[in-house]
C-alpha cells in the first residue's frame, strides 16, 4: 500500500473516530439537556402556582376557587405560538393538588380527584420536605409516553399542608430534541465531509510530491536524463535537493574516473605515434622520410585535438540534465544548415532533403550538431557518386528524422556496440573516427525526450532514425 493512501486512511480513521465520539456525545446530550430545561420550567411554574393557591387550600376552598377554575379552563384556550419553527396550538400542562395525606383534591384534567397519590415520588418526597419529581409512562408499553411530574409544597407558614404538581408530557418537547439531534448529525456529516476533502487534498498533495520524487529516483536509477521536479520549500523538497546533490557528487566522481580511464586509453595511440615519429626525426634521414614523419605528427596531433573537442562536447551534453531554454525549431531550416555545414565533404556525393514543414521545441545548436554527426557517418561510409537522403516526416505526435546512406552496412558483430564511447568501425579508406559521434547524438535525443536507432536498410546501407516529440 502506498504511503499516501496509508496517510489518508489513517487520517480518515482518526477523523471518523473523533467525529463519531463527538457526535454521539452531543446527540446523547440533547435529550437530557432539553428535558432538564423542561424540568426547570416546571419547577418555576409549580412553585408559583403553589404560592397562589396556598390560601384556598388552607381555607378548604379548593372546589370553588376562582384561581383553580381558571387553571382548569385554560386547557380549552387556543395558543398560536411559533417556537423555533414549531407551531404550538394549545396548553400541555396538567395540574393537580393533594392534601397533606396525599389525596388528590384538585385535578385540572378532572381525572383522579379523590385518589391516593401519597406513594408517588412527587407527592411523597415533597410532603417530607424534599424535592419531589417523577417521570412516569402514561402507557406502560410505550416508552415515548412518559410524563414529567414536578411538585412544589403548599405551605401555611412553615407547615406543608399540601402538594401542587405540574405535569407535562415529554413528547411535547420531542420535536425539539429530534431537531437538535438532526442538526448536530447534519453539521457533523458536513464536518466529516470537509475533513475528508481536506484530508484527501493533503494526501493527494503528499502523494504527488512523493510520486514525483520516486519517479525521479527511478529515472536516475535507470540512467535517464531527468531534472529534479519542483517539490516546494518543504521537507520533501529538502530531501529531493539533498538526493540531487548526492547524485551529482556520486555521478561526478564516477564519471571523472571513467573519463580519465577511457581518455588515457584513447590518447595512448596518437601519443605513441607522435613520440615514435619525433624520435625518428632526431636521426639523419632523407627529406621525403622527414616530410612523411612530420605529416604523421601533424595528423596524430589533429586526431588528438578532434578527440578532445568531441569529448568535451560529449561531456557538456552528458552532464546537462535538461534543456535550459528550449526554442521552436524549424526542421527544414535545420536540415539546410546541417547540409551547409558539410558541403565541402559532399563534393563527390549528393545529399537530398525531403523535409516536411515541422516545428518542435528544442535546442537548435544541439540538434544541428546531432544531424551533423549522422551526416558525417553517412559521408564516411558512402561511396563516391552515391546519394544520401535526409528526410523528416510527422507521425502522430512525433517528428521522425532519417538519414539514409548507400554504404556497406553495419557488420553483425558491431550492431550492439555502436553507442559505446570510443567504439568505431574502420572507414572504407582505413581511417577511424573518435567513436564519440553516436554517443553524442544519443545524449542529445535524451535531452529532448526523443530516441535514436541505427540499423541496416532493407535496400542496403544504413538508416539512422531520430524520433522527437512535437510538444
Amino acid at each position: 500500500m502506498k504511503i499516501g493512501l496509508r496517510i489518508l486512511l489513517g487520517y480518515l480513521l482518526i477523523v471518523a473516530l473523533a467525529a463519531w465520539f463527538l457526535l454521539a456525545v452531543f446527540a446523547q446530550q440533547v435529550k437530557p439537556g432539553v428535558r432538564s430545561t423542561l424540568e426547570d420550567t416546571l419547577v418555576d411554574t409549580a412553585n408559583l402556582l403553589a404560592v397562589l393557591v396556598a390560601e384556598d387550600v388552607r381555607d378548604g376552598k379548593v372546589a370553588g376557587s376562582p384561581m383553580l377554575e381558571r387553571v382548569k379552563s385554560i386547557g380549552t384556550h387556543r395558543v398560536d405560538a411559533k417556537i423555533d419553527g414549531y407551531l404550538k396550538a394549545g396548553y400541555n400542562y396538567r395540574v393537580y393538588i393533594t392534601n397533606h395525606l396525599g389525596i388528590v383534591i384538585f385535578d385540572s384534567a378532572g381525572l383522579d380527584v379523590g385518589k391516593d397519590y401519597s406513594r408517588w415520588n412527587d407527592v411523597l418526597l415533597t410532603l417530607r420536605g424534599k424535592y419531589g419529581a417523577r417521570s412516569t409512562r402514561a402507557i406502560a408499553e410505550d416508552e415515548s409516553s412518559t410524563v414529567m411530574h414536578v411538585a412544589a409544597p403548599i405551605r401555611d407558614g412553615d407547615k406543608i399542608i399540601g402538594v401542587l404538581t405540574v405535569a407535562k408530557a415529554n413528547s411535547t418537547v420531542q420535536h425539539f430534541i429530534e431537531r437538535g439531534q438532526r442538526i448536530i448529525l447534519q453539521r457533523g456529516a458536513l464536518l466529516l465531509l470537509l475533513s475528508l476533502i481536506i484530508g484527501g487534498t493533503f494526501a493527494w498533495w503528499l502523494s504527488q510530491s512523493l510520486r514525483k520524487l520516486m519517479q525521479y529516483v527511478t529515472d536516475v536509477e535507470a540512467g535517464k536524463k531527468v531534472a529534479l521536479p519542483k517539490l516546494g520549500h518543504n521537507e520533501i523538497g529538502t530531501l529531493g535537493r539533498a538526493l540531487e546533490s548526492m547524485r551529482e557528487r556520486l555521478e561526478g566522481k564516477e564519471y571523472v574516473e571513467q573519463l580519465m580511464h577511457t581518455m588515457a586509453h584513447e590518447l595512448k595511440s596518437p601519443i605513441a605515434a607522435i613520440q615514435g615519429s619525433a624520435e625518428l626525426l632526431l636521426e639523419e634521414m632523407a627529406p621525403e622520410q622527414r616530410s612523411h614523419f612530420l605529416g604523421n605528427i601533424l595528423s596524430q596531433n589533429a586526431r588528438q585535438k578532434q578527440l578532445i573537442d568531441k569529448l568535451l562536447a560529449l561531456i557538456r551534453v552528458e552532464k546537462q540534465q535538461h534543456l535550459a531554454a528550449p526554442e521552436r525549431v524549424a526542421l527544414r531550416a535545420l536540415a539546410e544548415q546541417a547540409r551547409d555545414d558539410c558541403e565541402t565533404r559532399l563534393a563527390a556525393r549528393t545529399l537530398t532533403l525531403d523535409v516536411e514543414d515541422i516545428t518542435l521545441p528544442g535546442d537548435p545548436l544541439l540538434l544541428r550538431q546531432a544531424l551533423g554527426n549522422l551526416l558525417d557517418n553517412a559521408i564516411d561510409f558512402s561511396p563516391d557518386g552515391s546519394v544520401i537522403t535526409l528526410s523528416a516526416v510527422r507521425r502522430a505526435d512525433k517528428a521522425v528524422i532519417t538519414v539514409v546512406d548507400a554504404g556497406t552496412g553495419i557488420p553483425a558483430f558491431a550492431s550492439e556496440r555502436l553507442f559505446e564511447r570510443f567504439y568505431s568501425l574502420p572507414r572504407p579508406d582505413g581511417a577511424r573516427s573518435t567513436g564519440l559521434g553516436l554517443p553524442f547524438v544519443r545524449e542529445v535525443m535524451a535531452l529532448h525526450g526523443g530516441a535514436i536507432s541505427v540499423a541496416n536498410g532493407e535496400a542496403g546501407g544504413v538508416v539512422a532514425t531520430l524520433e522527437l516529440p512535437m510538444t
